[in-house]
């Protein structure tokens, strides 16, 4: 049984509901999510859970008999037991590297559908290495970074190849602005990926030898270099961030993207100063991390689970431009939106695993990106819920 099949007792069971981006992700799903969808709140506190429900209720009366579902990451039983009762399973629940790799496993080998918010190469790649096969004999669907790490750069690549002409080598360029506060958790997993630089690398190639090779195609997302970027205005510079990677595996798995793919990711800087002070700042954190106990003090300086008010959140917001070419052409897209550390992410969580529960979608299996397993009905999701996605100039090349 997979959990495309509809007799399980939830659709839905979210899962870390009680962090501060679950909370959101559950007060989302009890504002918008419809009256038959079957979903249920989870973790390990059963207390915190009731008093999370009680919340909700509050608002919306009808959460009052929302299902609690008991669920610990240190205990894999009872992951196993919760994967066996959904169809989808979202989770909140990092550094996902510590304490995710046994729910990965267990939606694997259940069937189920999964969606994190992990920025975590190191994990991606020691899961696709573990459970992808199991997960493609399931027909489970295992899609990680399914927040603002990275469906909007995932969907936001997808949606500008879709207006370049098929079957040409296409080139897309990515540059990243936000005006927002880190959330504790990418802190925490961005200081644990600075310090495992070794163990990175060595899951990257043990990935490689297990992935197929790609036959009479090329898609590839190679190291940016700092560039004054003048096709939107500003400095731009690399990110070292999971994006990139998973744009790439996009394109591996979809011929949309053409024989020749390449994408670059970058930062965009208006400032030459602050240009430079982040590469300094990026280059501290890095020489720190190096230090386990240097690292452990910074990372008690914002926690998992810590957030900004409600003021805050809603100052913040985020712009992503594209850059697109092939075929003669040249496209500039962007996708923006509110506060991507918190809202934004519990947003596109929710409508993921919405999407995933409630959706005709590609018949795949097995590890596979946003844009590979929702596409098209996740893009829609978004837009219908104030996420922009739109085309901003398209012209030929030879114009310019």
């Amino acid at each position: 049984m997979t959990s495309h099949d509809k007799d399980r007792p939830y659709d839905i069971v979210l899962f870390g509901a009680t962090s501060f981006v679950g909370a959101l992700t559950a007060e989302y799903l009890s504002a918008h999510a419809p009256d038959t969808l079957r979903w249920a709140i989870a973790g390990r506190d059963a207390g915190k859970l009731r008093r999370l429900r009680e919340r909700l209720a509050a608002d919306r009366p009808g959460c009052a008999e929302l299902p609690v579902v008991h669920a610990d990451a240190a205990d894999p039983a009872s992951l196993r037991e919760m994967a066996a009762k959904t169809r989808v399973v979202a989770t909140t629940v990092g550094p996902y590297l510590t304490y995710g790799q046994d729910l990965v496993a267990a939606c694997a080998e259940a069937g189920t559908d999964y969606a994190d918010l992990t920025g975590e190469p190191e994990f991606v790649d020691l899961m696709y290495v573990r459970h992808d096969a199991r997960a493609r004999e399931t027909g489970a669907r295992l899609v990680h970074a399914c927040g603002f790490d990275s469906v909007p750069h995932d969907l936001g690549a997808y949606f500008t190849v879709r207006q370049l002409p098929e079957g040409v080598p296409l080139r897309v360029d990515g540059f990243v602005t936000v005006n927002a506060r880190f959330s504790g958790g990418t802190f925490a997993s961005a200081l644990q990926q600075f310090g495992r630089g070794r163990q990175m690398l060595t899951a990257a190639r043990d990935r490689r030898r297990h992935e197929p090779r790609l036959v009479d195609r090329k898609a590839y997302a190679p190291p940016a270099a700092p560039r004054y970027a003048g096709e939107v205005g500003a400095w731009a510079l690399p990110l070292p961030t999971i994006d990139p990677q998973v744009v790439q595996r996009s394109a591996r798995a979809l011929p949309r993207y053409g024989p020749d793919f390449r994408y670059r990711h970058y930062a965009a800087v208006k400032s030459l100063p602050v240009a430079l002070g982040g590469v300094a700042a990026v280059g501290a954190l890095f020489a720190v991390a190096q230090v386990p106990p240097a690292r452990r003090r910074l990372a008690g300086l914002l926690k998992p689970g810590d957030g900004p008010d409600a003021a805050r959140r809603a100052a913040s917001w985020f712009s992503l431009r594209f850059v697109g070419e092939g075929g003669g052409q040249r496209v500039f897209t962007e996708v923006w939106g509110g506060d991507p550390g918190y809202g934004e992410t519990a947003k596109i969580l929710a409508e993921a695993a919405m999407s995933l529960a409630l959706d005709e979608l590609p018949d795949v299996a097995g590890q596979v990106t946003s844009a590979v397993a929702m596409g098209d009905a996740l893009t829609g999701r978004l837009m219908e819920a104030g996420i922009g996605f739109r085309v901003a100039a398209t012209r030929s090349v030879s114009a310019d």
